[in-house]
């Protein structure tokens, strides 16, 4: 397998890549938009506020001389914008990542529920998940290892701990999205073109935040993204 972060060699003008939906859930303050914001951009945010409905990032990446772009969506936490929005998150979504805070049980103990969510869901039976433990750069974590681990056998889903801020302490956050796309790019198809007549999302900027509604597939969809 090989990863080019320059898609060096390959004439991205005459290839369109393979789109994969990467939805990142867990409760608010976990660090989800860290973790995204870091593996699209590579740097930690300066500052980090809620998020209201979805934040939306894409990185287009060049896997054995091929073409992947992760559509990554950052959800709310928060219960209110979850409940109206929650087909939205899944649909279509290749691959889930259920993100915890190491330093908050609280955060540790929402995952079932999280995960019972994803199960009723419409999202695809055969699609990806993960679980992110994250801000392990904040000394010793409050849920150990090998109990977080445990809990992940208990679902049959990969556990990963890491830190948004700190690469050092932990696996990367690079590494982390780079397994996801080698695994999507043999296993998945890509995102389906909407028909004329199926709505797609469309990510509407405000001042601060975004949020997510529908729009005619006639229409051009908005989104803030960063490639490399």
């Amino acid at each position: 397998m090989s990863y080019s972060p320059t898609m060096e060699g390959v004439e991205t003008n005459q290839v369109k890549p393979k789109v994969f939906k990467i939805i990142v859930i867990g409760d608010s303050g976990v660090g989800k938009t860290s973790i995204t914001y870091r593996f699209c951009s590579s740097a930690f945010p300066k500052t980090c506020e809620a998020t209201i409905g979805v934040d939306f990032r894409e990185r287009t990446l060049c896997i054995d001389n091929e073409l992947i772009k992760l559509q990554i969506w950052d959800t709310a936490g928060q219960e209110r914008f979850r409940k109206s929005m929650v087909q939205h998150y899944y649909r279509n979504a290749h691959a889930v990542v259920f993100v915890y805070d190491v330093t908050s049980t609280n955060s540790f103990a929402s995952l079932a529920s999280w995960i019972k969510e994803c199960e009723d869901s419409v999202l695809d039976p055969a699609a990806i998940k993960i679980i992110v433990g994250n801000k392990l750069d904040k000394g010793d974590p409050m849920v150990p290892t090998a109990i977080a681990q445990q809990f992940a056998d208990q679902y049959n889903l990969p556990l990963f701990e890491t830190s948004a801020k700190d690469d050092s302490v932990a696996n990367h956050v690079e590494s982390i999205f780079l397994t996801l796309a080698h695994k999507l790019a043999k296993s998945r198809p890509m995102i389906p073109t909407p028909n004329k007549w199926e709505p797609r999302p469309l990510i509407i900027r405000s001042s601060k935040q975004q949020h997510i509604a529908h729009q005619d597939a006639n229409n051009e969809s908005d989104s803030c993204c960063w490639s490399s």
